[in-house]
Order: structure tokens, then C-alpha cells, then sequence
């Protein structure tokens, strides 16, 4: 691997760490990321956009190592005092990345996403046109997979209310122009491959025992085993794309095999991504 693909490498690398601490997010960076290359390439950005965007969308909640596992983890709405603190990830995001040698591809992603158009949003309460596009863009794809994935205190809600939520706050929480874009997108079935997956053909799996999200990967096959980390429960991989299934075993995971792992292959097929879409625009 070449300096570049490394340092993008290590980035994807850190923020899929601080996904794993949270139980129910499996694959939500993936699908922001994913959305936001799909947004930003309808629109017809050139090459090295596309690529930013996409980077940004997958680093964007890399502030959230600081927040606090009882409050990312809390089974159940958060308090003012608990939200307050999640509202500084946007700002830690900023100062982690500051100083890397590829924070350009992501840093207004990451330090923008949560600001919105009528000046409500945070850690500036910049509006409008003040907000990165890049930030517009993760901002939508972000709020969109927050609401079609399940969370401790609700299931995930059908695309059409999703894309009817975003609709009604155009403007205000969201951008009018982009809104509007990804709800053609999403009203044309471009979206129905990523919601709900964790990876291409792969779709979510819930822990049978406790409800969690078990992230399964394209090298899970018939009769694998793959452990909750949230109840350490023993699981059985059977079938696969549509028909994926998860069995109990009745068995515990040892440490070893509850540790949180790096998907190698997704992360290299990120980094040709990006890098093909950087060199396109060279």
C-alpha cells in the first residue's frame, strides 16, 4: 500500500472502532458513507467531491470516542444533560483530525454534520450556505439512517416515512436543494440495497437473546459462528442474503472472540474507491 492508502486505511480503521462500541449501530458508517457517494454522484460532482463526501460520511461521528459507553450505550432515550454531551462528538471530531495529513477529505463532514439551515443546529449554529457542503450532504444520509435502523427504544421505520420526515423539514433542519434530491433517489428504490445491510448483499441481524445488531460479513457461511458482544451469546450463521439467519447455540463467547475486528476487505475496497475517484480528478 502506498502513504495515501494507508493513512486512509488507519482513519476507516479508527472510526469502525469507535461503531463497535455502540451495539446498535452496526454498519452505519458504511451506510452513511454509502448514501453520501450515491447522493453526491446523482448530482454529477466531479470525482475528487464524490470521493470527500464518501470519506466524510464514514469518519463523520469519529468525536464519539468521547463520549461515555453508559450514555452511547443507554437503552433508552437520552437525558438534556447526557444529549449535551453527546453534542461535543462533532467538535472532538475537529480537533482528532485537525493535524492528520488527510483531514481536508473529511474535516467539515465531521466538524458540520449536525448543523442546520435555519441556524438551529450544532456545535456552530452555522446556516445555510455557511455550512459545508460536504456537511449538507452527510447530514441528510446521517438523520436517514438514524431513522430506518433500530435503536433500544424503537424499530426502524419504513423508507417512505423516512423520506416524508426529511421532506417536512426541508429548509429547516435540512437542505432544500439536497433534501429533495436524495428523496428522488429514495423514491426511485436507489436506497433499498443499503438500508438495513451492513455491507453489500448482507443484510442486518438482530441477536435473538437481546436484540442488539450482530454485524455479519461476506466471509460468514453456512453453519459460522459469530458471538453478541452486547450478551456474549453464541450464534449460527445459516443461509444468506435475503434468507440470513442467526441460531442461538446456547453457548458464551470466550474474550478472544468477543473482541471488536476490522473488516480488512471492506476497508480496501474504501480506499480504491476514494483513491480511484482522487485520481480521477488529478
Amino acid at each position: 500500500m502506498n502513504t495515501v492508502q494507508l493513512l486512509l486505511k488507519s482513519l476507516f480503521a479508527l472510526a469502525s472502532m469507535v461503531e463497535a462500541r455502540d451495539p446498535y449501530t452496526g454498519g452505519h458508517l458504511w451506510r452513511v458513507s454509502q448514501f453520501s457517494r450515491l447522493l453526491a454522484e446523482n448530482a454529477g460532482l466531479p470525482a475528487s467531491d464524490v470521493a470527500r463526501i464518501m470519506v466524510g460520511g464514514f469518519l463523520h461521528d469519529l468525536g464519539k470516542i468521547a463520549v461515555p459507553d453508559a450514555i452511547l450505550n443507554k437503552p433508552d432515550r437520552l437525558s438534556d444533560t447526557e444529549y449535551a454531551v453527546i453534542m461535543t462528538h462533532p467538535d472532538v471530531g475537529h480537533r482528532l483530525l485537525a493535524d492528520h495529513p488527510l483531514a481536508d477529505l473529511a474535516l467539515a463532514a465531521v466538524h458540520a454534520h449536525h448543523e442546520r439551515p435555519d441556524g438551529a443546529g450544532y456545535p456552530r449554529r452555522l446556516a445555510s450556505a455557511d455550512i459545508p457542503l460536504d456537511a449538507r450532504i452527510v447530514g441528510i444520509t446521517d438523520a436517514f439512517d438514524a431513522m430506518t435502523s433500530t435503536r433500544p427504544y424503537r424499530k426502524g421505520m419504513p423508507i417512505p416515512k423516512a423520506l416524508t420526515i426529511i421532506e417536512e423539514n426541508l429548509g429547516s433542519q435540512f437542505d432544500s436543494e439536497w433534501g429533495r434530491r436524495f428523496i428522488v433517489l429514495g423514491s426511485c428504490g436507489e436506497l433499498e440495497h443499503i438500508v438495513g445491510h451492513s455491507e453489500p448483499g448482507i443484510p442486518l441481524q438482530e441477536c435473538p437473546a437481546c436484540g442488539p445488531i450482530v454485524v455479519i460479513n461476506r466471509h460468514h457461511e453456512e453453519g459460522s459462528l459469530v458471538y453478541c458482544r452486547h450478551c456474549s451469546g453464541e450464534l449460527k450463521v445459516s443461509g444468506s442474503g435475503p434468507t440470513l439467519a442467526l441460531t442461538p447455540t446456547g453457548q458464551r463467547g470466550q474474550p478472544d472472540v468477543l473482541e471488536p475486528s476490522v473488516d480488512h476487505e471492506l476497508f480496501a475496497e474504501l480506499v480504491s474507491l476514494a483513491e480511484a475517484c482522487l485520481t480521477q480528478a488529478n
